[in-house]
């Protein structure tokens, strides 16, 4: 009895964390926070993706993109149907984000200003992220898996709006890019925020003249420089609002 064969499957560590059961993890991180999200009646999402690195009071343009960012989170969640009303039982276009500092707090606590709830899709990293104090408690989840994170991300996504950042950045808006060129995803509106930004560091023209993507391409990404435009270019990309708002 004291052999780890005895051992109820779903009690033993060590086999539910071998190599062979790498699968059912997978399977697991999907099933736990698709329940919750499912519970919390939750439908569709605006995810907004951005630094880590970005500060409240940051040097150079940082405090204005966080400041921004934290407003996008409180216009969304106000206009779009995050918040259960008039006996309603689903939500839509709740704020979603990475779960971490920067930019993705200042979203969070965007929705958090509105009263309204959003999500926080955190990540097990070798050097620990901790979620930040904004998300929804019971809407904060941890990943070990960044696929199941991604597909988390993109499944439920009515629009993505990607404020300045890195590598982590650029792997978000290409993952979406990718399904929406490829017809993966329903057509959903992508904005990117800071234009000068985002020129500065990515030629899109420049693949389109190499032949690289179609120039029909192009037209799926959009610019926005404050909030409020940001909210206006989602609405004109098709964002699903509720009437009279």
């Amino acid at each position: 009895m004291d052999s780890p064969s005895y051992r109820l499957a779903a009690q033993d560590q060590d086999f539910l964390l071998g190599d062979s059961m790498r699968g059912v993890r997978f399977l697991l991180e999907f099933a736990k926070a698709d329940e919750a999200l499912r519970r919390w009646g939750v439908r569709s999402t605006v995810v907004v993706f951005g630094s880590a690195r970005v500060r409240e009071d940051g040097p150079g343009r940082q405090a204005d993109w966080y400041a921004q960012a934290r407003q996008l989170g409180q216009i969304v969640s106000e206009r779009g149907g995050a918040k259960l009303e008039n006996g309603e039982h689903v939500r839509d276009n709740v704020i979603a984000t990475g779960g971490g500092p920067g930019v993705m707090e200042a979203a969070n606590r965007g929705a958090f200003d509105a009263g309204a709830p959003s999500i926080g899709f955190n990540i097990t990293l070798p050097h620990e992220q901790t979620p930040n104090p904004y998300s929804t408690p019971d809407l904060t989840f941890r990943f070990h898996y960044f696929a199941m994170r991604k597909m988390h991300l993109a499944m439920r996504a009515n629009a993505l709006v990607v404020f300045p950042g890195g590598f982590g950045t650029f792997d978000e808006l290409f993952e979406i890019l990718t399904l929406r060129q490829t017809d993966k995803a329903p057509p959903i509106p992508i904005v990117l925020f800071d234009e000068a930004y985002w020129r500065s560091v990515i030629n899109f023209e420049a693949l389109a003249e190499h032949g690289m993507i179609a120039p029909a391409d192009l037209e799926l990404l959009r610019f926005a420089d404050d909030a409020e435009s940001t909210w206006a270019e989602l609405v004109r990309g098709g964002l699903p609002v509720p009437d009279g708002l």
